[in-house]
């Protein structure tokens, strides 16, 4: 059964992605960031392009000829992903396919919608029996 965690209350959700994703691939697993806003996901390449030269992470998007070899994947909607181990969802619905992973994030911005979206995907998570756990990634962050 997927593992799923909720990371709540970041300052800013996309630099907190960069750091999910880089603790995770630098783990050695391979990752799927999955977001319904296009924009989303193209400010998140961006940001992985602009980390330093030691913290390279080989990313494409899904739309992309080597998504199938890439160890880190950006994906906006819905499609076939090349692998299912973790999945850092940063979009307002729970994701296609997630119960195929082994282990998804949930980022949860500060925003009133992100907050009652959060809260939704959890009561769907909650009511199919996924063990569930919650971490406030603003604690200690002068929030």
């Amino acid at each position: 059964m997927t593992r799923i965690d909720f990371h709540s209350n970041p300052a800013d959700a996309l630099e907190y992605a960069c750091r999910l994703v880089k603790k995770a691939y630098f783990s050695g697993h391979q990752v799927v960031v999955i977001s319904d806003d296009r924009a989303q996901i193209d400010a998140l390449d961006e940001a992985l392009w602009q980390l330093g030269a030691g913290d390279f992470l080989p990313h494409c998007k899904l739309d992309e000829p080597i998504a199938s070899l890439t160890p880190i994947v950006l994906a906006s909607g819905e499609g076939d992903l090349p692998h299912y181990d973790v999945m850092i969802n940063l979009g307002a619905c729970q994701p296609p396919l997630f119960s195929r992973c082994q282990r998804l994030i949930e980022v949860v911005g500060r925003d009133a919608p992100a907050v009652a979206a959060g809260r939704a995907r959890w009561a769907f998570y909650k009511d199919r029996g996924y063990p569930l756990t919650h971490h406030d990634a603003g604690k200690g962050a002068g929030s």
